[in-house]
């Protein structure tokens, strides 16, 4: 046999003996029984306390059916559809999206439906659901009840600062709903969400209270009050304004709104707490409009530095910026740099859960408010004012009249001649005139290096300094002494500015 012959039919025997054992070894693999991994389990604290009603857990044992709790509910939330006008101002954040808005366009250009949910809280036909329900409604506006019958609603009114509207139906056989108390909601509470969403009539979804208390940026109008509670239940598109109801079938919240890349529910829906929306819908069935009570603050939630600079321990509490001259905390005691730590007794934490204490009195109410100041805790009650007051009305408005320092404004050209000093920040602040008189002079950002660390903390050219740490500096030797000093300690900076008719807070 040539050379050549023998050299290929070794290295076919090679081939084949190599396939061989490849094929042996998959087919070895597969008959081998699994590795088996023993699981070991640990000690589980299990709660054996008695659930106490009477302290207000809604946490009831999970034996409850929930198609008791459905079939009790179902029959008090109803299906609304309105003609609207499709030019009004529509949400262009797609992860914020109101989860209602659910336009067909299948009339002429200017004209759509909206669909929505509305829980009956009365006997006598009267609905809550959201402002934006109903927003715009034109013409009809049309409920059909469980029972499949029509009706044709009023609306009596509605409040977009918390996304509630109040429409009332004629009958007298409605199948009201049982209201809660949102006080006593807990995170982990079972809950069930009721509404039409797509047009899927009474579609009941489950979950669990994720957090309470959450603002997310979701309502558009300036005065916006958000608190919602949060669940996992599914909510969509068609939900707004139904029920959120605990495992008592009693309502705790209004269905409001989703937070979702798609538009769908993704884990993230948000119902208005039920005590505030029952304050809104009695003050709109009662006197056709809110009722409601203005602090006159201007407020931010505390951080670590903030509770620091306070000398609180904890990162609790809402810190007064300022306050609206001759309103309801200006009047009652209140100074900025307050903590407010309670408000009648109820805890606090964040801005927005100030908001919605506040936005549970009316005009006339007398607010207590637990408040830190100077190292101790202070008690200080007073009568809160409403819109008819003139100080109210003025610092309400969209449209402020402007303050005599809003009226400065700097010309580089005439820098000669004042007393300024440059910060190693990057930052130039002089001492000029701000009152049209010129008898009043304040430190003033005159220069803003690009690049800085002043420039990319926000400060700008024309802020007014206010305070530095909370304190106000006499002026401009006292203000670079206790720069220099904060930068020798390696302390956080905290400038107090007033830009533009506020007043903001930025830090070094």
């Amino acid at each position: 046999m040539p050379l050549h012959q023998k050299l290929l039919t070794v290295i076919l025997l090679l081939l084949t003996g190599m396939m061989l054992g490849i094929l042996f070894m998959i087919y070895r693999g597969s008959w081998m029984p699994p590795e088996r991994v023993e699981v070991r389990y640990t000690d589980v604290k299990r709660s054996t306390e008695p659930i106490d009603p009477a302290k207000g857990e809604e946490r009831y044992s999970p034996s409850f059916l929930f198609n008791d709790v459905a079939e009790e509910i179902i029959p008090a939330v109803v299906y609304i559809e309105s003609e609207i006008s499709v030019d009004r101002d529509m949400p262009d954040d797609e992860f914020h999206e109101f989860e209602d808005r659910f336009w067909e366009r299948f009339l002429p250009r200017q004209r759509a439906q909206s669909i929505g949910s509305g829980v009956l809280i009365s006997g006598d036909g009267y609905i809550l659901t959201n402002h934006h329900v109903i927003q715009g409604a034109e013409g009809r506006v049309r409920v059909m009840t469980h029972d499949k019958k029509e009706h044709d609603a009023k609306i009596i009114g509605s409040d977009p600062s918390t996304d509630l509207a109040v429409i009332k139906i004629n009958s007298d056989q409605t199948s009201a709903i049982v209201i809660g108390n949102s006080d006593h909601v807990r995170i982990g509470d079972w809950v069930m969400a009721i509404g039409n969403p797509f047009r899927l009539r009474s579609t009941v979804t489950a979950g669990i209270v994720s957090a309470t208390g959450r603002d997310v940026d979701i309502i558009s109008d300036r005065m916006r009050i958000e608190s919602f509670i949060q669940t996992d239940a599914a909510i969509n598109r068609g939900n707004s304004g139904g029920a959120l109801v605990n495992t008592r079938g009693e309502l705790v919240g209004i269905n409001t709104a989703i937070a979702s890349e798609s538009g769908s529910y993704q884990g993230y829906g948000f119902a208005v707490p039920v005590n505030l929306a029952m304050k809104i819908g009695q003050d709109i069935i009662e006197h056709g409009e809110v009722q409601r009570a203005y602090l006159g603050v201007e407020i931010v939630s505390l951080d670590h530095d903030r509770a620091k600079r306070a000398g609180l321990d904890k990162v609790e509490g809402v810190e007064i910026r300022n306050l609206a001259p001759e309103g309801s905390a200006d009047r009652g005691g209140l100074k900025r740099g307050d903590v407010v730590l309670a408000v009648n007794g109820h805890t606090v934490g964040e801005a927005n859960r100030l908001q919605e204490r506040i936005a549970m009195l009316r005009p006339g109410d007398e607010v207590s408010l637990k408040v830190w100041r100077d190292g101790s805790e202070k008690e200080i009650a007073f009568p809160l004012l409403g819109k008819e007051d003139e100080a109210v009305r003025k610092w309400a408005s969209a449209d402020p009249e402007p303050r005599r320092d809003e009226q400065f404004r700097f010309d580089p050209d005439e820098e000669s001649g004042v007393r300024q000093s440059t910060f190693e920040s990057g930052f130039t602040v002089a001492e000029l005139p701000v009152s049209e008189n010129l008898s009043e002079y304040g430190l003033v950002v005159i220069r803003v290096e690009p690049g800085s660390s002043a420039y990319e903390s926000g400060i700008q050219q024309e802020d007014v300094i206010q305070k530095i740490n909370n304190k106000k500096p006499a002026g401009l030797d006292e203000l670079s002494e206790v720069m220099n000093d904060l930068r020798s300690a390696e302390k956080t900076i905290s400038l107090e500015l007033y830009r533009d008719g506020e007043t903001i807070e930025i830090e070094l």
